[in-house]
């Protein structure tokens, strides 16, 4: 059986997450940082409900969510709000015109 220390454990050959052999400890490529997925997600609104109105939902039910008509609709990466903006139609797809981005400082006030 194999006891391994700190001492023998060496980091990966060729670490994409480091740049080049003179960057300073920690530091990230760009390349790499830029390909990294996020989902994104548009959110037109939130409901509450009981589970027995739950369970009376079908097909035709309407469900009332907790904003007006009108009211700018949230942008969230990763679950969390970036941004703000209007629904548009491009080439028959959906698509949001963003007319408010939430300043970094709001953002981390968030999580």
């Amino acid at each position: 059986m194999e006891n391994n220390t700190a001492e023998d454990q060496t980091a990966p050959e060729g670490d994409e997450l480091i740049e080049g052999e003179g960057a300073e400890a920690g530091q990230i490529n760009a390349e790499v940082l830029q390909n990294i997925p996020v989902t994104i997600s548009i959110e037109v609104g939130r409901a509450s409900l009981k589970i027995r109105d739950l369970l009376r939902l079908s097909q035709g039910s309407v469900v009332e969510l907790d904003r007006l008509a009108g009211e700018p609709l949230d942008l969230l990466v990763n679950s969390t709000v970036v941004a703000q903006g209007e629904i548009v139609l491009v080439n028959d797809r959906y698509g949001i015109r963003l007319t408010r981005v939430v300043p970094a400082a709001e953002r981390l006030k968030q999580l």
